[in-house]
C-alpha cells in the first residue's frame, strides 16, 4: 500500500515555497545560481537548499505542531547571534525560516575518527547559552514553546500514561500490562524525583530537546546550533541525553554507557552552572535529570507521534514505549 504524500511533497507548497524564496532573495539583492533542491523530507519538517551569489542558503518548514521554531529561532538569533543560524527571512505565521548554511555537521569531525575532542567547544558553548537563555524562559514559552518545567511535569506523565494506545500495551514493540502498572504506581515517585530536582537549585532554561551531533553546524571556527523545532522550557540539563545518547552511537557503545571521555564532557558542560551551585551538588542534579530527561522526549515525542497520519505514525511510534522504558531503567538506578 502506498503511503498518502506529505505536504512538502505537493507541488503547489513547493510553488509556494519557492516563490517566497525567490522574493526574499531579490530583497537581499540575492540571486539563486541553480535549482532549489529538496535533501531532507520528514513527516514533521522539510529542508530545501539553494545556491546563490552570497553561497548556499537554506529553508526550513515545520509542522502545526511546532510551528513556534521559526519565531524561536527569530528570538534567539537575535539574543545570541554569534551561535545561531544566520538568518536571510522568517515567516513565523508558516513557520518558515531562510537561513545561510552553517557548515558541516558536528558529525562529520566526530565519527570516522571517533574522537569526541571537538565536542568540547561545542558542550561548553551550549552551556553558557543556557545559563544565559534562563533569563527569557517566559518570553520562550510567549512563542509557543512547550512548558516542560519540573512543577509542569507530574501533571504530564499522568497525561502521558493516560493515553493507553500510545503505550501498545502487549503488542509488539510496545509495554507490557506489568510495566504499566509500575509505570502507574511510580506517578507518586516522579513527583518526588522533580522535586529533588527542583531542590538543587538550577534554573529551568532552554532545552533544544535534539542536542546531537547533526545539529550542530561548524565552519570556519564558528558554532552554530541548528533545529530547535524540538525544544522546551525545562530543567537545562534534559539537553544531555540526546548528546549523549549520539556519542554512544558515534563510537559504537552498547545502550546507557557513560566512558571517560563523556565524564570529562560533563564537567566541562557544569562549570558554567557553577554560578548556582557546587559540582557536587551540580552531578547530583545531573543524577536525578536522567528520568526526568526521558519523560521531557517522550512528551516530545508524543507531541510529534500523535499528529502523523496513520500510515507514518506506524513507523515511528514504537520509540514512545521505549522512552518509557528509559525512564524505568533510569528511576530504578537512582533508587538503588
Amino acid at each position: 500500500m502506498t503511503k498518502q504524500k506529505l505536504q512538502w511533497e505537493d507541488p503547489d507548497w513547493l510553488k509556494q515555497a519557492s516563490e517566497w524564496i525567490h522574493v526574499e532573495t531579490d530583497r537581499q539583492g540575492l540571486r539563486l545560481l541553480g535549482p532549489i533542491e529538496q535533501p531532507h523530507v520528514y513527516p514533521w519538517s522539510t529542508v530545501l537548499r539553494m545556491p546563490t551569489t552570497d553561497g548556499t542558503l537554506l529553508f526550513k518548514a515545520t509542522a502545526p505542531e511546532t510551528i513556534f521554531e521559526a519565531a524561536l529561532t527569530h528570538k534567539l538569533a537575535g539574543l545570541r547571534p554569534d551561535c545561531l543560524p544566520e538568518l536571510i527571512a522568517v515567516d513565523t505565521a508558516r513557520g518558515w525560516l531562510l537561513m545561510r548554511d552553517g557548515g558541516e555537521p558536528l558529525r562529520a569531525a566526530i565519527r570516522p575518527t571517533r574522537d569526541l575532542t571537538p565536542w568540547n567547544p561545542v558542550i561548553s558553548l551550549y552551556a553558557e547559552l543556557q545559563v544565559e537563555l534562563a533569563h527569557h524562559v517566559e518570553e520562550f514559552i510567549a512563542l509557543g514553546v512547550p512548558d516542560c518545567r519540573l512543577a509542569a511535569l507530574p501533571a504530564i506523565y499522568a497525561s502521558l500514561l493516560a493515553d493507553e494506545a500510545s503505550l501498545l500495551i502487549d503488542q509488539p514493540k510496545g509495554l507490557t500490562s506489568a510495566e504499566v502498572t509500575a509505570l502507574q504506581a511510580l506517578t507518586p515517585r516522579f513527583k518526588q524525583i522533580c522535586e529533588e530536582l527542583a531542590a538543587c537549585g538550577i534554573p529551568a532554561s532552554l532545552n533544544q530537546g535534539d542536542f546531537h551531533d547533526g545539529n550542530t553546524l561548524l565552519r570556519d571556527g564558528r558554532i552554530t546550533f541548528f533545529d530547535w523545532g524540538d525544544a522546551s522550557v525545562t530543567h537545562p540539563f534534559v539537553s544531555l541525553r540526546t548528546c549523549f545518547v549520539s556519542i554512544e552511537i558515534a563510537l559504537e557503545l552498547d545502550d546507557y554507557s557513560f566512558t571517560p571521555e563523556m565524564a570529562a564532557l560533563l564537567d566541562r558542560y557544569l562549570v558554567p552552572w557553577q554560578v548556582f551551585a557546587s559540582k557536587e551538588k551540580l552531578l547530583s542534579a545531573y543524577r536525578y535529570s536522567k528520568p526526568v530527561a526521558a519523560i521531557v522526549k517522550a512528551f516530545s515525542w508524543h507531541q510529534t507521534i500523535m499528529h502523523l497520519p496513520p500510515d507514518f505514525r506506524v513507523d515511528y511510534e514504537w520509540i514512545l514505549p521505549e522512552v518509557w522504558k528509559e525512564f524505568m531503567i533510569y528511576e530504578k538506578r537512582l533508587a538503588g
